[in-house]
Parts: structure tokens; C-alpha cells; sequence
């Protein structure tokens, strides 16, 4: 089954700061029992926002990374043999609900349109999770969650959440933070000084300013941290920038050439 699990009930918080209301949105969606819906462009701390409220709430995480060949299957479970002997096996989204934990479904415009027809049960007053290979009709138990997210930047006519689908969940929208916090969080991520991190993060904000000309994507708080962590364990800022941002950007030479345009007004 070509799904990566992580299943997790850390005490301790994965590192993330706040920049609006989303964990107190977050805290009701799960105590009153809504689905959520998270959306924004890559690399802007959605996962890991997630990953933060999981261990804030004390409950195990299974994320799941949505692909085109991401079946209800891989979700819900399979028959696999063992031994000899024919045995059900639960996937994610079926130990989520059996354990009373947070599904999180990454990227689920990715998945394919099955997958949809699964989670719909889920996410109104029913909260049930039917497994026709089974016969069972598992009902959630309030510690479940589904959350699902997707960058609507990628979205194209034949990749996108069906509005029936939308309208199934609440929904926050996630934007780079604000150059005071991202420049705290790229230090704090890196280890590198926030004198040194805010002059990645303006170099950021010139880059982004450029998507929809000649980027499809803008350089993402991700990498902005790999970058810094570069720089901070001695490789040079040229070659850190080179490696972590102008080529993960592009591939055309035309347009890295341009990039590094924008690096050197930046930096002179």
C-alpha cells in the first residue's frame, strides 16, 4: 500500500506560532466534531499546524500524503495474506476512527475521486464510516477528526474539491506568516540569527511577488529554513540560496536567471 503513516500522541508541541485565530478555530471544530479544511500554498505551515494541535488536543495523528494513485482502499483497509490466512488489515482513516484519533488527509485534491465518496459519511451529523468488506458501520467517536488540506494555487480543472465536497467542512486559509514571525521562525528552525533570517525573509517577499509571472509556486517558509540551516552550518549564502531556493523554483534557465537578478538587488 503505497500510503506513509504517521501516527503519533507527542506530549511535547511541535514548534508553531499562531498568526490568527486558527488554533482557537481548530479547538472548537474538534470539540463540537467538524470536519476541517485547511487550504494554502505549499510550505506554509499547515502540516506542521496540525501536527501542533494534535499533540495540544493529546491525540494520536495519522497523516496521510494524497496521490493520484491514493485509492478508498489504501483509507479505509484491505484483505492482505498472512501466513497463509486471509486477514482485514485497517488502514489509516479506519484506525483513526476505531482509535478515536486525527486523520489528516495532505493534499486530498491528489487523491483519487473515490476517496471523496468515503469521507462524505464522515463529515455530516451521521459520522459514519461504512466498510462494505466488512459489513461493519463504524460510528466515529467524538476524539475523531478529519481534517484535509490543499493548495488551491495547484488546482485545475480536472484537480479540484467538487463543491459539494467543499461545503462539507469548515475552512481556514493559510498564507505565509507575517516577515516578523516568519523571520522568528526561520531562526528558531534553523539556528541561524534573526538578523541573518530576516534578510531571507525580504529576499522572500521579493520572490513572491513574482508568482504568476514567471513562478507557478513561491518560495515557501520551508525553504527558507533549509536555507537558513545551510547558511548556518557554514555553506556560503550564494551556494545556500543557489541549492535550497533558486533551484527547487525552476528548472528554466531564463527564469533562475532572473531569480538570481532579484538575489543580487537584495543583497548587492
Amino acid at each position: 500500500m503505497s500510503v506513509q503513516v504517521l501516527s503519533s500522541a507527542k506530549t511535547e508541541l511541535p514548534f508553531y506560532v499562531p498568526v490568527g485565530n486558527e488554533v482557537r478555530l481548530f479547538e472548537l471544530a474538534y470539540q463540537h466534531h467538524l470536519p476541517l479544511l485547511l487550504k494554502g500554498p505549499t510550505g506554509c505551515g499547515k502540516t506542521r499546524f496540525v501536527a501542533h494541535m494534535a499533540a495540544r488536543l493529546k491525540r494520536s495523528l495519522f497523516t496521510v500524503s494524497c496521490h493520484d494513485d491514493l485509492t478508498a482502499a489504501d483509507l479505509t483497509g484491505r484483505y492482505l495474506l498472512k501466513g497463509g490466512d486471509t486477514i482485514w488489515t485497517d488502514g489509516p482513516l479506519t484506525q483513526a476512527v476505531r482509535q478515536g484519533g486525527i486523520c489528516y488527509l495532505d493534499e486530498v485534491v491528489e487523491a483519487r475521486k473515490d476517496v471523496t465518496v468515503v469521507l462524505h459519511p464522515l463529515t455530516d451529523d451521521r459520522r459514519l464510516l461504512p466498510l462494505e468488506r466488512t459489513g461493519e458501520l463504524l460510528e466515529a467517536p467524538n476524539d475523531f477528526m478529519l481534517v484535509v488540506s490543499y493548495n488551491p494555487g495547484y488546482q485545475n480543472v480536472l484537480k479540484q474539491l467538487k463543491p459539494s465536497t467543499r461545503q462539507r467542512f469548515i475552512a481556514i486559509e493559510f498564507d505565509f506568516p507575517p516577515p516578523d514571525i516568519e523571520t522568528g521562525v526561520v531562526a528558531r528552525e534553523s539556528g541561524l540569527s534573526e538578523e541573518k533570517s530576516r534578510s531571507l525573509v525580504v529576499l522572500a517577499e521579493r520572490l513572491r511577488a513574482m508568482k504568476g509571472q514567471d513562478l507557478d509556486e513561491s518560495v515557501s517558509t520551508r525553504l527558507l529554513v533549509y536555507c537558513a540551516t545551510l547558511i548556518a552550518a557554514g555553506m556560503s549564502w550564494n551556494e545556500a540560496i543557489q541549492s535550497a531556493i533558486i533551484e527547487p523554483l525552476s528548472d528554466d534557465p531564463d527564469i533562475k536567471a532572473g531569480l538570481l537578478e532579484v538575489v543580487k538587488a537584495v543583497f548587492g
